[in-house]
């Protein structure tokens, strides 16, 4: 199949004038109210997805719609027609002394490629944060959510036919391989491709795209209890940031426990317990928890268990003698993606913020947090792991790049 045809349209979409703000918002807000019009249509569709995939599979939960889900994506499109458009925003101006007027401006990064897997989310998200920035979006999703992306992509197509809009603004390349080839050599084409998923589907986009990539990585997400750790605080926040939702990335993999503490590790565990996270536990852990833990659910660790994502209900434990083996476990096995710690030990708490190299650093505070809607952003279109360009929740600034504007009257510049 010939991909280019794809690329082209994408690219004189993006040559037309932007957008009126205005309209902007009301596409994106009529995109929301179809959303919801159509829950029943893509719930069937994505049911189909469903059908094909086993619901052990970690990535099930991830490829889920629910009524519930489908209102919340539909409200985070609002609340992005809601912000400020960053696009033109003056980031600086300077007026040199030879007359020459400077000035910094936020502009659209241009034509953005997301590649992505069982997630139908993130259609919706990658559409009203491109579309909102006055990027083209150029989507390949996975062959998992295929009824499910092309179901979300005709509601879109219905509300920008509606408004007579180019619907090439966004575009769902087929779900095969070799949309996926063609898209990581559209060199000329494509500005930034950005990978959502696994930590095997991040390596291979980025070992190669000959097309600038943006990683959004795989969280290995760490809490430490620290030996000034609040127990009921504690264990609350432990079981939000494992059992929320075992297969998002901010989800947590490993818990690191003072010694100190650990004679309250069966308490700190209690609510796992009663979710049936299974454990894989160091041996100072496991003795702490044999025979306050439910057997068939707890293992020893081996050392494969630390600085892996489970995306499931299982979670490592690791115990440290203090404070600063604490931050060398992180530092070795992290993602950096969210850390997290629980301590009432104010030095300790500024020293975990300040030190720890994380995307995300959190203090008595559960890592469930790390999402662009709960950080303000309206929704995102990835959770950056890298220090070029974006880190963190990338929302509508993060799709941006900038331009110089520069005025003068007639200035040549000397030798």
């Amino acid at each position: 199949m010939e991909y280019d045809s794809y690329f082209k349209k994408a690219l004189i979409a993006g040559r037309k004038p932007t957008l009126a703000p205005a309209l902007i918002n009301q596409v994106l807000q009529d995109v929301a109210s179809e959303t919801i019009a159509q829950t029943e249509y893509l719930l069937a569709e994505n049911q189909k997805d469903l059908d094909r995939m086993e619901s052990t599979d970690p990535k099930y939960d991830r490829l889920k719609l629910t009524t519930a889900r489908i209102e919340a994506i539909a409200g985070d499109m609002v609340n992005v027609a809601l912000l400020d458009s960053p696009l033109g925003k003056q980031l600086s101006k300077t007026n040199m002394p030879n007359g020459l007027s400077i000035t910094k401006i936020r502009v659209p990064l241009g034509v953005v490629g997301v590649i992505y897997e069982a997630r139908p989310n993130v259609t919706f998200d990658v559409f009203a944060l491109c579309f909102k920035t006055g990027n083209i979006s150029i989507l390949k999703g996975g062959s998992d959510a295929k009824f499910s992306n092309q179901a979300i992509i005709s509601v879109i197509y219905k509300v920008l036919s509606k408004h007579q809009l180019d619907t090439d603004i966004v575009t769902l390349l087929p779900a095969d391989r070799e949309a996926t080839a063609a898209l990581l050599n559209a060199v000329g084409f494509v500005d930034v491709l950005i990978p959502r998923g696994s930590q095997s589907l991040i390596n291979f986009v980025r070992d190669n795209s000959k097309v600038p990539v943006i990683e959004t990585g795989a969280g290995i997400v760490h809490t430490y209890f620290d030996e000034s750790g609040d127990l009921e605080k504690g264990a609350e926040i432990i079981a939000n940031a494992k059992t929320r939702r075992v297969s998002v990335c901010n989800a947590l993999d490993c818990l690191i426990v003072h010694t100190s503490r650990i004679a309250d590790l069966p308490r700190l565990t209690h609510i796992l317990k009663q979710k049936r996270v299974e454990l894989f536990a160091d041996e100072t852990a496991y003795v702490a928890l044999k025979g306050n833990y439910p057997d068939d659910l707890l293992n020893k660790a081996t050392p494969e268990h630390f600085g892996t994502e489970f995306l499931s209900m299982k979670m490592a434990i690791k115990t440290v003698v203090d404070f600063k083996q604490a931050l060398e476990h992180i530092a070795l096995n992290g993602s950096k993606h969210s850390e997290a710690i629980i301590s009432e030990d104010a030095e300790h708490i500024a020293t975990f913020l300040n030190n720890v190299d994380a995307a995300a650093v959190y203090a008595n505070v559960s890592t469930a947090f790390t999402d662009g809607a709960q950080f303000g952003l309206g929704a995102e279109i990835g959770i950056s792991t890298q220090k070029l360009h974006a880190r963190g929740p990338m929302g509508l600034d993060e799709l941006t790049s900038y331009k110089w504007l520069v005025k003068g009257d007639g200035q040549t510049r000397n030798p």
